[in-house]
């Protein structure tokens, strides 16, 4: 997240640091799926690739547009470049969750009756949790990704590290966790962890 928030990116930064959160992503995504049946290493690597492209295209297409965007001040055009990070990361998480947890659509998942006995599998089950865990997955980098450029870009004015410019680095490092650590329980909490859906 540190990376991602960067400021004055490259484009090879900025692919970097997308690939390797969404490399996380597709193992946290992979981990945290329906185990229920069986998925194939194939659906994995398509979830991976398509997460992956999509979080870098759009986070490069979205700095390339600001960079070309003239009407706007160097510091303002740096601080637009702060927030590009959240909407390719969350278009892509949503990629990543549906391409990596397809099966579950086509082959449905297990469903309980109120004693925990598996009563038959349900693609309907199965939509409802990937579009619980698809908003989960937008929700979750929307703090991590916007608070801290709003922040930062306070903080920075400051004269402590405007004295000290070598601190930035470890306050934006203090700033994601604390954004990260107010994230990551209200994303979880946001649906129960057994969903019930109608016979």
């Amino acid at each position: 997240v540190v990376g991602l928030l960067l400021p004055n990116q490259t484009l090879a930064s900025t692919v970097f640091w997308q690939w390797l959160n969404q490399s996380h992503n597709a193992c946290v995504n992979y981990a945290n799926r329906n185990a229920t049946k069986p998925s194939p290493t194939s659906k994995f690597i398509q979830g991976y690739l398509g997460a992956v492209i999509s979080a870098v295209s759009i986070a490069v297409g979205l700095n390339v547009l600001v960079q070309r965007a003239n009407k706007f001040t160097p510091a303002t055009r740096l601080l637009i470049q702060r927030f590009v990070p959240f909407p390719a990361v969350a278009s892509a998480n949503i990629c990543n969750v549906v391409l990596m947890r397809h099966t579950e659509l086509e082959e449905g998942i297990d469903v309980l009756d109120n004693n925990g006995n598996i009563v038959g599998s349900s693609r309907i089950a199965a939509k409802h949790a990937l579009l619980e865990t698809a908003l989960t997955r937008v929700v979750l980098p929307m703090p991590i990704l916007v608070l801290p450029p709003i922040i930062m870009s306070i903080l920075e004015k400051t004269s402590l590290l405007r004295s000290r410019p070598r601190m930035i680095l470890p306050v934006q490092s203090l700033v994601c966790l604390a954004a990260f650590g107010l994230a990551l329980p209200l994303a979880i909490s946001l649906f129960p962890q057994m969903s019930e859906v109608s016979t």
